[in-house]
């Protein structure tokens, strides 16, 4: 390092304080990256990299960008997950001795991004601290730009720290390094953010930040003051400020809220979609028409963390009640609504010292609607709007203050001048006066000096460099008087002179110029500061119209698309009368939904098996009843004829297949591990909802594999759930498992046709019209033929299998009941198609009204009369009245005609 010149020495020694991010070293009117730095950002960024000499053996690796484009360059970086630590000259160049003092004044993370430009406006961005203390793991999340800050324990669990952490969704997470390497290399942790080891912050240093009257709110947890220290010292160590904004603490235990994992977030589509990951389509573009930034980020909180306290659910359901029905009073908050600005960011920016004029203009008029908005809860006559505003604070000194100070059009710079309102410092007022008249002085000297050389065209100009001027083009140059105009600078077609009066009236009009600057800045800063001891206030307010914001969000949707409140109890019963898919609904345009019921209870049955078709309906049914449960659980009215609603303390998903494929899981693995977390976690209070359970592998072994997971969640967890198969076979559970009871969606075959009627009947369905989907799907019709054929000779085997077993059974004097026998022979009531042989080709025997078409030549025909027949006996047949031996008999006769 010696051998390096002064200023790369200097470099060099910088560096050390932040080796994991990338140093942007002020030179100038640039700022500079060098070596490693210098090779990784000309790559990440497309910029060129160049070299210096800096005393070495060779050149220095280096490039830069502009100081005032840099922006752009950071938020490359921090958007691709990098660090970058802005190192600024903190002296005087000119009263500098040797090479400039610079030092970081703040390192930029993912995770502590302030800008408004790099910020998505309805979400947060958290950074999040994990600790263990004790086995207990400790959490604490905070969204910098807004000051919020949340904190949480529970027992050491990876599982459960990742369901926690993928509430916060956060862009970067500190914290114990062991525990930083157990999520990274966990299968369930699936964002690429940077992992940064930190040890916490003195105990000391935690009440300097929060007093030790906040500290004493949080639970007595060693783990929790643990996260706590981590988090503060992290933010201390990379902004290098005050963050006066960070003050309240918000301790909660984690069973106060509906458990919700990712794979459960993303199957239910809450707040993004599974196929492009964008908001629409989702629950929460659903429900967002809130009208501010605050309220949108509060709604979406609120969809990750429904409640699980019916006390708090039933306040929330009054608030939306009374807007749903008010709608009067519900389109005057959302015209109050609309013009507020993000005041939490607004604070954040006050807090940070890096709000501007225009910043503080927008916090003014965004206080100025807080009176109108407390007056319309004030006379709402809802006892939950009038506690909300109850003793509010509108903050109308702090608006009335900026008024006073600022200009209603401040420039973006507070350096520019033009900030200060005239008549609020005297002071400044007389330097603007003197200004002014400098300003017509030189007006007054252009006119007499024209008049005096007879030169029209003599002006009088101005730049930074050589100050006010006279120009006067080379023309009239012999024009001038003779010793009266001193040259100042020469150009190509023009001479620019300077007087004795017009050097003193410069040095007035500069000296009042830069004075007026300073100060106008300074007065800004007096603003500024004052502010930013009533950051509570303001933090308060926000809070106010986030909460009225949502509610009035979800009283507008719930009115709009005639919702109905539901009633949330502590009971075990689940019953939701004509329930809609509230998203799948909005998305159909216009085309009317066919809705259901849902009914699971304890008295009756709460495990619903449902067969049928694919594109049937089974999985939208199955997450209607979901998102019905979490939209009432968040205090939003539902999509329902009527509904009570249970405290589901947390609902389980397998939806749709998936391949981890980093993981080295195939799907039938990827469901395994979903069902076994299920099995280890599930209450006799939570929802379990499995899509196609027991697909991937053989069917004889999916079948015994769900048959096995249907009898644990019956037996031994007794929680409520949803299950969808293909497995017909499994219908016979309805007998052995009192509480499960089967459910089919509605098919109707006409002719060639099948129409999914979309609802739900009880009993099971007896084909899973896989050969049909395919067609629908385009497939070659030779393909088709082809699979009936062989679904024809499938089941011919099916058929005899099951009589030479029933009759073996029979001689053995083994009883059978009706309808075990009518499983074995798969021939039940509701069978909608049945394929047998005649003359070598394919019939199709309908329980509808025309045979349905299909042959290997793909050419229609038509039963025969002795098809006709019988299926004409199929449908006369009594299953349930038959004895083993009669049902024998009577498929004996059957094959015999067949024979004929």
């Amino acid at each position: 390092m010696s051998g390096y010149t002064p200023m790369i020495q200097q470099y060099l020694a910088v560096k050390e304080e932040a080796k994991d991010a990338f140093l942007f070293f002020r030179l100038g009117d640039f700022y500079e990256m060098f070596f490693d730095d210098a090779i990784n950002a000309s790559r990440e960024l497309e910029i060129t990299l160049t070299g210096r000499e800096g005393g070495g053996a060779s050149k220095i690796p280096m490039c830069g960008v502009p100081y005032h484009s840099a922006d752009n360059y950071i938020n490359r970086l921090i958007e691709k997950g990098y660090k970058v630590a802005i190192c600024e000259q903190v002296e005087d160049p000119a009263a500098a001795k040797g090479v400039v003092r610079r030092e970081i004044v703040r390192i930029v993370t993912p995770g502590t991004v302030m800008e408004s430009k790099q910020l998505e406006g309805s979400s947060n961005n958290f950074i999040a601290a994990i600790v263990s203390a004790g086995g207990v793991l400790g959490l604490a999340a905070c969204d910098l730009s807004t000051g919020e800050l949340y904190v949480t324990s529970f027992p050491e669990n990876l599982e459960v720290l990742v369901d926690e952490l993928n509430v916060y969704v956060p862009a970067e997470v500190v914290g114990d390094g062991r525990l930083l390497s157990k999520l990274g290399e966990s299968a369930a942790w699936t964002r690429n953010v940077p992992l940064t080891e930190r040890s916490p912050m003195s105990r000391e240093g935690l009440t300097e930040q929060f007093g030790e009257e906040e500290l004493s709110r949080v639970t007595a947890s060693a783990a929790r003051i643990a996260a706590l220290g981590v988090l503060t010292g992290y933010l201390g160590e990379t902004q290098k400020r005050s963050l006066s904004h960070v003050r309240h603490i918000r301790s909660y235990e984690p069973n106060q809220y509906m458990i919700l994992d990712h794979y459960t977030r993303r199957n239910l589509e809450l707040t993004e979609t599974v196929r492009d990951r964008s908001k629409r389509g989702s629950l929460l573009w659903l429900l967002d028409r809130t009208g501010t930034s605050m309220g949108a980020r509060l709604l979406r909180r609120w969809i990750d963390k429904p409640l699980l306290s019916s006390s708090a659910i039933g306040k929330r359901l009054d608030a939306v009640e009374t807007l749903y029905r008010d709608l009067i009073l519900r389109e005057d908050i959302r015209a109050e609504l609309q013009p507020i600005y993000d005041l939490e960011r607004l604070v954040g920016r006050v807090a940070y010292g890096n709000a501007n004029g225009r910043d503080l203009i927008a916090l003014k008029s965004s206080l100025r609607r807080i009176p109108s908005l407390t007056n319309l809860c004030l006379a709402s006559g809802s006892p939950v709007l009038e506690e909300l505003v109850a003793g509010s604070d509108d903050c109308s000194d702090l608006a009335d203050m900026i008024d006073t100070v600022l200009v209603d059009e401040p420039p973006v710079s507070i350096r520019e001048g033009g900030l200060i309102r005239g008549g609020y410092d005297d002071y400044l007022d007389s330097l603007r006066e003197a200004s002014t008249n400098g300003k017509r002085w030189l007006a007054e000297l252009e006119r007499q000096e024209r008049e005096a050389t007879g030169i029209k065209s003599l002006k009088i100009g101005f730049n930074k460099v050589f100050g006010y001027y006279l120009e006067v083009s080379k023309a009239n140059l012999v024009s001038l008087p003779e010793g009266r105009y001193e040259r100042k600078q020469t150009l190509a077609n023009a001479e620019r002179f300077v007087t004795p009066e017009l050097k003193e009236k410069e040095r007035l009009i500069l000296e009042a110029e830069d004075k007026m600057v300073d100060l106008e800045y300074a007065r800004f800063i007096e603003l500024r500061d004052h502010l930013a001891l009533h950051l509570h206030r303001l933090q308060r307010a926000a809070e106010i119209i986030a909460e009225l914001d949502v509610y009035q969000s979800m009283a507008t949707v719930s009115a709009e698309r005639r919702y109905t409140r539901p009633n949330v109890s502590e009971s075990y019963d689940l019953r939701i009368e004509e329930g809609r898919h509230p998203v799948v609904e909005a998305m159909m345009d216009g085309t009317p939904f066919i809705s259901n019921d849902t009914r699971l209870q304890l008295d009756d049955q709460w495990i619903l098996l449902i067969t049928g078709p694919n594109m049937a309906g089974k999985s939208t049914y199955m997450r209607q009843a979901a998102l019905i449960c979490i939209m009432a659980q968040i205090g939003c009215f539902v999509p329902a004829k009527s509904a009570e609603i249970p405290l589901i303390d947390r609902i389980f998903t397998r939806i749709g297949a998936a391949d981890d494929l980093i993981g080295g899981q195939s799907t039938f693995m990827v469901e395994m591990k979903d069902i076994q977390i299920m099995t280890e976690k599930a209450t006799a209070s939570s929802l379990v909802i499995i899509d196609e359970l027991g697909r991937g592998t053989s069917t004889a072994e999916g079948m015994a594999i769900a048959q096995a997971v249907i009898e644990y969640v019956h037996h031994h967890i007794g929680c409520k759930a949803l299950v969808s198969t293909h497995f017909h076979e499994l219908a016979h559970l309805e007998e052995s498992l009192p509480a499960l009871g089967n459910a089919r969606m509605a098919v109707e075959e006409s002719g060639d046709d099948v129409t999914f009627l979309r609802k739900l009947v009880a009993g099971a369905a007896s084909t899973s019209y896989g050969i049909y989907c395919a067609q629908l799907a385009g497939l070659p019709e030779t393909i088709i033929g082809r699979a009936y054929e062989l679904l024809d000779d499938t089941a011919e085997g099916e058929f005899r299998r099951a009589a030479t077993a029933n009759a073996r059974s029979t001689a053995a004097g083994v009883e059978y009941s009706a309808a075990a026998a009518a499983r074995e022979l798969h021939v039940a009531e509701e069978t909608k198609v049945l394929k047998v042989r005649e003359n070598g080709s394919i019939v199709q025997l309908s329980m509808f009204e025309e045979p349905a078409a299909a042959s290997e030549t793909s050419t229609k025909r038509k039963a025969s009369p002795k098809a006709e027949q019988l299926a004409e006996e199929l449908r006369k047949l009594d299953l349930f009245n038959l004895t083993p031996m009669q049902a024998m008999q009577w498929l004996n006769d059957m094959k015999g005609k067949l024979r004929e």
